[in-house]
């Protein structure tokens, strides 16, 4: 089809009806389809359950004190800091979840685009023949000719509705989404890790135990082979103490397996090959810090998913007035300038002028319930978010809640097994002593033994779970990160800034 040429056809509007239209169009762009965004109400509980009567756990206390900064660093294990320092630069699911926000950072400014006009420009050159059997035919086109064209068009969408405004609306939140998403990520790379080394730890207290249990046991032994040898003791005796020897020695080698899965693990968090990273043995001596969880409202300011769940209500409730706009007429202002002519030696020439500019006003009719649909689509996915957002944050009271139960309950059951580990350990040696004098079997110092080994490895697993619980309270608690540290609406803008303010 042949562009326009015609200075008849070419001057559509005159400047000053364009510049009129211009002004008209950004009054309207005062107007913005869609309900506005208000974060949706929930339930939030005065206090938590499982905090109340524990003096620890006051909210009086400084309770941000616990996790501003490197949240692992109330552990005070300089082991722990050295590894935990690593993940932020290593471990692929946060360099994952990092490309990911800077893909929704870049589709900002895609949508930003929108409010801006398209410029394109171009040049043909053609030798045509025209139809003479067509009723608009005319001997001066009909034969061969030449056309040289050069235009640069200009379009622009007025966004009258506000369905662009709505559009990247809706891009921020959902970016600000994948910002709290790779926090998510970051905390809980962060809390698997220190979980996995309390673990590892664990292990190595103990094997610990259990070689020490060990050449217990093989002092026992040789007692009793000396025993058995000056004619006090039977052979059943030597055979019950050699059994629990090569028992316990078989529970020390077993750990081995756990161990060594642990270490891998930790590797695999810290991006690294499985082969090329060990920690040396090192037995669990720390104590669970106290962690105060502060009022229950703090909490959503705190939790990276809580923070991503609210996000996407708001993106969600963006497309809704995305949806609605596509009922009401779409607005273009369009223009083009350039030179054509039908010789290449006055192409470029000023007679060869050609311009047009005007607005131009569309508007469905009819599209079988295709815009309802999407409108119905929009709210219910905005329903579903929200639910989704209401879900999340019970979840995170439940976190809290399941983590101060069993710090409690752990603090009392390790107090009650520190006793039992004294009682079994004084019945061994009372049992061992019995023994000796003759008025026992070696099968009672056998389940003497068997008892006190049983609640001292009882004890350090109910110290490690009491570590784990800290861990995971911590991380209940969002860490040290804060709804603050997401990307403000100027920086996502701007397009500068590639990670969230609290990347470290």
């Amino acid at each position: 089809m042949r562009p326009l040429s015609d200075p008849q056809r070419s001057r559509v509007l005159p400047p000053a009806g364009a510049a009129a239209a211009v002004i008209i169009l950004g009054l309207l762009n005062a107007c913005t389809v869609g309900p506005d965004y208000v974060r949706p109400r929930v339930d939030i509980p005065a206090a938590f359950k499982e905090a109340a009567g524990n003096d620890e756990w006051k909210v009086g206390r400084p309770s941000d004190e616990a996790a501003r900064g490197k949240w692992w660093a109330v552990f005070r294990d300089p082991r722990l800091d050295a590894l935990e320092s690593q993940v932020d630069l290593s471990n692929q699911n946060i360099v994952a979840a990092a490309a990911q926000y800077r893909q929704a950072v870049a589709l900002v400014q895609a949508t930003r685009a929108g409010f801006f006009p398209t410029v394109t420009a171009g040049a043909t050159a053609a030798r045509r023949r025209g139809s003479a059997s067509t009723p608009i035919s005319s001997p001066a086109i009909v034969g061969p000719n030449n056309d040289f064209i050069l235009p640069l068009q200009v379009s622009w969408e007025a966004d009258v509705w506000g369905r662009i405004r709505r559009s990247v609306e809706s891009s921020r939140a959902n970016a600000q989404a994948f910002a709290a998403d790779l926090e998510n990520v970051r905390l809980s790379v962060q809390a698997e890790l220190a979980l996995a080394y309390f673990e590892l730890r664990g292990v190595d207290a103990d094997r610990a135990l259990l070689d020490k249990t060990i050449a217990a046991y093989q002092d026992a032994l040789a007692l009793t082979r000396n025993r058995f040898e000056i004619g006090i003791a039977s052979l059943t005796d030597v055979a019950q103490a050699q059994t629990q020897l090569k028992t316990t020695q078989a529970q020390a080698i077993d750990l081995g397996v756990q161990r060594a899965q642990l270490e891998h693990a930790i590797a695999v968090l810290l991006g690294k090959a499985p082969a090329a990273f060990s920690m040396p043995a090192a037995p669990l001596d720390a104590t669970p810090p106290a962690v105060p969880p502060g009022l229950p409202s703090a909490l959503l300011e705190r939790r990276p998913d809580v923070a991503a769940a609210e996000r996407l209500v708001a993106a969600a409730n963006a497309q809704i007035g995305v949806a609605q706009a596509a009922f009401y007429p779409t607005v273009t202002l369009s223009g083009v300038a350039g030179f054509e002519s039908s010789s290449a030696s006055n192409w470029l020439s000023w007679p060869s002028r050609l311009w047009a500019v005007g607005p131009a006003i569309s508007q469905i009719l009819f599209d079988g319930g295709l815009r309802q649909a999407l409108t119905d689509e929009a709210r219910a996915a905005y329903d579903a978010n929200v639910a989704s957002y209401r879900n999340t944050v019970l979840v995170a009271f439940r976190d809290v809640e399941d983590n101060l139960a069993a710090l409690h309950v752990l603090a009392e059951e390790a107090q009650t097994q520190n006793e039992a580990v004294k009682a079994a350990q004084r019945s061994l040696e009372l049992t061992t002593n019995r023994y000796q004098a003759g008025a026992v079997s070696y099968l009672d110092v056998v389940t003497a033994q068997t008892i006190a080994l049983s609640n001292e490895r009882t004890a350090l697993d109910i110290a490690r779970r009491r570590m784990s619980a800290s861990v995971r309270l911590v991380k209940a608690l969002g860490g040290d990160w804060r709804i603050s540290d997401l990307p403000r609406d100027e920086d996502l803008a701007a397009g500068g800034s590639t990670q969230p303010t609290s990347a470290r």
